[in-house]
């Protein structure tokens, strides 16, 4: 593709004796921070939908683009081996796809993926199962992962019924600690609650992570309706109540 090409090229130039000097000066780690801030802003896109998503996809691939170069430079690898590397890859974990040409379900799709991965020779070297997931990763959506891959081992509940006796069972848990004032055991059972609802989330296939922040644009939606009629210094709580709940008929 001409434009991949192009894009390939005008990195080089960047980079390059006469390029620009804060591309030049720029290190992995240096991008980490503007790498992971494009992701979030790929997702927010795709939660808002239009013709930005094209633009802050074109930012992301400029990351990938851009970190490809640095260890092209450290004679370590670079774009078309990357390009070659995820060919490679999803062939050899679709071979009910590429292979057989078979028709199984999405559970045993999973079951397969997990199980080809294990063989190859980048994961062999970890000690455990759960080394592969990121640390990085927000909270929520880490323990979602950590959910899915055990349950591709079999490690799981039954059914959606169990897993929410197990949600109950943490809220309860929550209200004795509460009641003893144990701020410690409080703190341990709240993210018991919250490991628990994400994957009860899980269990229905919803993404923690995206429902999470659908909540939080959901909130700040209602709450800038507040402040879009009244100065909020000036209102009470039962004020703002009222008004939260007229937000809630619009927004």
């Amino acid at each position: 593709m001409k434009e991949f090409d192009e894009l390939i090229e005008i990195m080089d130039v960047l980079r390059g004796n006469k390029g620009c000097p804060w591309d030049q000066k720029q290190t992995r780690e240096s991008l980490k921070s503007d790498f992971l801030e494009e992701v979030y802003e790929v997702l927010e896109t795709i939660d808002i939908g239009g013709d930005e998503l094209k633009s802050e996809l074109g930012d992301l691939l400029l990351h990938i683009v851009f970190q490809a170069k640095i260890s092209d430079e450290k004679k370590e690898f670079n774009i078309k081996d990357v390009v070659e590397g995820i060919n490679k890859k999803l062939i050899r974990r679709h071979p009910h796809v590429f292979k057989k040409e078979e028709t199984i379900s999405e559970e045993e799709v999973i079951k397969n993926w997990e199980e080809i991965k294990s063989e190859e020779k980048e994961i062999k070297k970890r000690k455990y199962i759960l080394d592969g997931i990121p640390k990085e990763l927000p909270p929520l959506l880490r323990a979602q992962k950590i959910q899915e891959k055990v349950s591709a081992y079999g490690f799981d509940w039954k059914n959606k019924e169990e897993v929410f006796i197990k949600v109950e069972e943490e809220l309860n848990e929550i209200k004795q600690a509460a009641k003893n004032e144990d701020m410690n055991n409080l703190e341990e059972e709240i993210g018991d609650l919250l490991f628990s609802v994400t994957n009860y989330a899980r269990h229905y296939k919803i993404n923690i992570d995206t429902a999470m922040r659908k909540a939080n644009k959901k909130f700040q939606g209602r709450f800038n309706y507040i402040e879009d009629n009244y100065n909020i210094k000036e209102l009470d709580l039962n004020k703002m109540e009222k008004l939260w709940k007229e937000s809630k008929k619009i927004k």
